[in-house]
Protein backbone atom coordinates (compact mmCIF):
# COMPACT_ATOMS: atom_id res chain seq x y z
CA UNK A 1 0.00 0.00 0.00
CA UNK A 2 1.61 3.31 -1.48
CA UNK A 3 -0.85 5.68 0.17
CA UNK A 4 0.54 8.92 0.82
CA UNK A 5 -1.21 9.75 4.07
CA UNK A 6 1.02 12.31 5.84
CA UNK A 7 1.46 14.07 2.05
CA UNK A 8 -2.46 14.44 2.00
CA UNK A 9 -2.89 16.27 5.21
CA UNK A 10 -1.28 19.28 4.28
CA UNK A 11 -4.25 19.20 0.94
CA UNK A 12 -6.46 18.23 3.19
CA UNK A 13 -6.86 20.24 5.98
CA UNK A 14 -8.17 24.04 3.75
CA UNK A 15 -10.73 21.43 2.87
CA UNK A 16 -12.17 19.97 6.05
CA UNK A 17 -11.39 23.14 8.09
CA UNK A 18 -13.05 25.33 6.00
CA UNK A 19 -17.09 26.50 6.25
CA UNK A 20 -18.98 24.40 3.57
CA UNK A 21 -22.01 22.56 2.79
CA UNK A 22 -21.44 19.93 5.11
CA UNK A 23 -20.19 22.98 8.37
CA UNK A 24 -23.71 24.16 7.58
CA UNK A 25 -25.46 21.01 8.09
CA UNK A 26 -23.68 20.09 11.07
CA UNK A 27 -24.41 23.31 12.57
CA UNK A 28 -27.48 23.19 11.92
CA UNK A 29 -28.23 19.58 13.15
CA UNK A 30 -25.86 20.34 16.52
CA UNK A 31 -28.19 23.30 17.32
CA UNK A 32 -31.52 21.58 16.49
CA UNK A 33 -30.81 18.02 17.81
CA UNK A 34 -28.07 18.60 20.16
CA UNK A 35 -25.27 15.49 19.89
CA UNK A 36 -27.94 13.47 18.20
CA UNK A 37 -28.44 15.24 15.35
CA UNK A 38 -24.84 16.04 14.89
CA UNK A 39 -23.58 12.57 14.62
CA UNK A 40 -26.69 11.84 12.58
CA UNK A 41 -25.04 14.48 9.90
CA UNK A 42 -21.96 13.55 10.50
CA UNK A 43 -22.36 9.62 9.92
CA UNK A 44 -24.47 11.31 6.26
CA UNK A 45 -21.87 13.26 5.48
CA UNK A 46 -19.26 10.31 6.43
CA UNK A 47 -20.92 7.65 4.36
CA UNK A 48 -21.14 10.48 1.32
CA UNK A 49 -17.00 10.67 2.22
CA UNK A 50 -17.08 7.00 1.77
CA UNK A 51 -19.38 7.29 -1.69
CA UNK A 52 -16.84 9.55 -3.58
CA UNK A 53 -14.04 7.33 -2.25
CA UNK A 54 -15.40 4.10 -4.14
CA UNK A 55 -16.94 5.65 -7.45
CA UNK A 56 -13.32 7.12 -7.78
CA UNK A 57 -12.13 4.11 -6.58
CA UNK A 58 -13.84 2.14 -9.23
CA UNK A 59 -12.78 4.91 -12.08
CA UNK A 60 -16.81 5.44 -11.99
CA UNK A 61 -16.05 9.49 -11.20
CA UNK A 62 -13.36 10.22 -14.16
CA UNK A 63 -16.47 8.75 -16.54
CA UNK A 64 -18.86 10.82 -15.34
CA UNK A 65 -16.58 13.69 -15.00
CA UNK A 66 -15.47 13.07 -18.75
CA UNK A 67 -19.12 13.89 -20.14
CA UNK A 68 -20.04 16.82 -19.91
CA UNK A 69 -23.46 16.68 -20.18
CA UNK A 70 -23.64 14.08 -16.95
CA UNK A 71 -21.41 16.59 -14.64
CA UNK A 72 -23.92 19.20 -16.17
CA UNK A 73 -27.17 17.06 -14.45
CA UNK A 74 -25.03 16.20 -11.77
CA UNK A 75 -24.19 20.01 -10.81
CA UNK A 76 -28.00 21.23 -11.89
CA UNK A 77 -29.02 18.08 -9.72
CA UNK A 78 -26.71 19.50 -6.57
CA UNK A 79 -27.57 22.94 -6.64
CA UNK A 80 -31.54 22.05 -6.75
CA UNK A 81 -30.67 19.86 -3.96
CA UNK A 82 -29.02 22.55 -1.72
CA UNK A 83 -31.16 25.23 -3.04
CA UNK A 84 -34.36 23.46 -1.52
CA UNK A 85 -32.14 22.27 1.98
CA UNK A 86 -31.31 26.13 2.13
CA UNK A 87 -34.75 27.11 1.98
CA UNK A 88 -36.07 24.42 4.02
CA UNK A 89 -33.33 25.78 6.88
CA UNK A 90 -34.53 29.37 6.31
CA UNK A 91 -38.41 28.74 6.39
CA UNK A 92 -37.62 26.31 9.77
CA UNK A 93 -35.54 29.64 10.98
CA UNK A 94 -38.75 31.77 10.18
CA UNK A 95 -41.09 29.88 12.15
CA UNK A 96 -39.25 29.90 15.10
CA UNK A 97 -40.59 34.55 15.07
CA UNK A 98 -43.51 33.15 14.68
CA UNK A 99 -44.03 32.06 18.07
CA UNK A 100 -44.19 28.37 17.15
CA UNK A 101 -42.63 25.68 18.93
CA UNK A 102 -38.83 24.20 19.02
CA UNK A 103 -40.57 21.22 17.37
CA UNK A 104 -40.82 23.26 13.76
CA UNK A 105 -36.67 23.61 13.92
CA UNK A 106 -35.49 21.03 11.13
CA UNK A 107 -33.12 19.05 11.91
CA UNK A 108 -31.29 17.10 8.89
CA UNK A 109 -31.44 14.07 8.23
CA UNK A 110 -28.86 11.22 7.48
CA UNK A 111 -29.87 10.77 4.02
CA UNK A 112 -30.28 14.52 3.67
CA UNK A 113 -26.48 15.01 5.06
CA UNK A 114 -25.46 12.01 2.50
CA UNK A 115 -27.17 13.47 -0.65
CA UNK A 116 -25.86 16.76 0.07
CA UNK A 117 -22.24 15.46 0.39
CA UNK A 118 -22.89 12.95 -2.40
CA UNK A 119 -24.26 15.50 -5.09
CA UNK A 120 -21.77 18.69 -4.71
CA UNK A 121 -19.71 19.16 -7.87
CA UNK A 122 -17.25 20.86 -5.64
CA UNK A 123 -16.64 17.25 -3.40
CA UNK A 124 -16.09 14.95 -6.88
CA UNK A 125 -13.81 17.50 -8.26
CA UNK A 126 -11.72 17.10 -4.87
CA UNK A 127 -11.68 13.61 -4.89
CA UNK A 128 -10.77 13.29 -8.52
CA UNK A 129 -8.26 15.85 -8.68
CA UNK A 130 -6.52 16.09 -5.08
CA UNK A 131 -7.27 12.85 -3.15
CA UNK A 132 -6.34 10.88 -6.85
CA UNK A 133 -2.39 12.28 -6.14
CA UNK A 134 -2.32 10.42 -2.92
CA UNK A 135 -3.73 7.45 -3.41
CA UNK A 136 -0.91 5.70 -4.92
CA UNK A 137 0.30 4.51 -8.15
CA UNK A 138 -2.63 1.88 -8.41
CA UNK A 139 -5.14 3.25 -6.42
CA UNK A 140 -7.66 0.84 -5.72
CA UNK A 141 -10.78 0.89 -3.69
CA UNK A 142 -8.82 0.40 -0.56
CA UNK A 143 -6.38 3.11 -0.46
CA UNK A 144 -9.21 5.32 -1.06
CA UNK A 145 -11.02 4.66 1.77
CA UNK A 146 -7.88 4.50 4.03
CA UNK A 147 -7.43 8.60 2.89
CA UNK A 148 -11.60 9.17 3.25
CA UNK A 149 -11.63 7.53 6.66
CA UNK A 150 -8.38 10.30 7.60
CA UNK A 151 -10.68 12.65 5.90
CA UNK A 152 -13.56 11.60 8.01
CA UNK A 153 -11.35 11.56 11.32
CA UNK A 154 -10.10 15.29 10.61
CA UNK A 155 -12.99 16.72 9.61
CA UNK A 156 -15.36 14.81 12.89
CA UNK A 157 -12.77 16.10 15.13
CA UNK A 158 -12.90 19.96 14.00
CA UNK A 159 -16.66 19.54 13.78
CA UNK A 160 -17.54 18.07 17.16
CA UNK A 161 -15.40 20.89 18.70
CA UNK A 162 -17.08 23.51 17.32
CA UNK A 163 -20.45 22.40 17.74
CA UNK A 164 -19.69 21.41 21.55
CA UNK A 165 -19.07 25.07 21.85
CA UNK A 166 -22.16 25.77 19.84
CA UNK A 167 -24.02 23.56 21.85
CA UNK A 168 -23.01 25.09 25.08
CA UNK A 169 -23.38 28.70 24.00
CA UNK A 170 -27.08 27.81 23.39
CA UNK A 171 -27.82 26.89 26.87
CA UNK A 172 -25.91 30.75 28.15
CA UNK A 173 -28.58 32.14 25.87
CA UNK A 174 -32.07 32.02 24.33
CA UNK A 175 -31.89 28.67 22.59
CA UNK A 176 -35.13 29.76 20.50
CA UNK A 177 -33.54 32.80 19.48
CA UNK A 178 -30.13 31.42 18.91
CA UNK A 179 -31.83 27.91 16.27
CA UNK A 180 -33.91 30.58 14.99
CA UNK A 181 -30.77 32.49 13.60
CA UNK A 182 -29.04 29.61 12.75
CA UNK A 183 -31.19 28.24 10.65
CA UNK A 184 -31.84 31.22 9.13
CA UNK A 185 -28.17 32.01 8.48
CA UNK A 186 -27.51 28.16 7.20
CA UNK A 187 -29.84 28.34 5.06
CA UNK A 188 -29.20 32.00 3.58
CA UNK A 189 -25.29 30.11 3.29
CA UNK A 190 -26.57 27.10 1.58
CA UNK A 191 -28.14 28.67 -0.74
CA UNK A 192 -24.61 31.02 -1.60
CA UNK A 193 -22.57 27.97 -1.69
CA UNK A 194 -25.10 26.53 -4.27
CA UNK A 195 -25.10 29.34 -6.33
CA UNK A 196 -21.54 30.13 -6.34
CA UNK A 197 -19.98 27.89 -9.07
CA UNK A 198 -22.73 28.97 -10.73
CA UNK A 199 -22.13 32.79 -11.04
CA UNK A 200 -18.40 32.47 -10.95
Amino acid sequence: MDVNIFGFMPALLPVALSPGASFTLVMNSALAGGNKGLFKTLAGTALGIYTHAFFIGLGITAVLVSSPAAFVVLKIFGTVYLLWLGAVLIRSGLTVSSGRSTGTIHSVTLKEAWLANVLNPKAILFYLTVVSQFAGTKGGVFNYFTLASVHIVVMSIWLFAITQTLIFSAQKTNPLMLKKYVNIVGGMMLIAFSLYPLIY
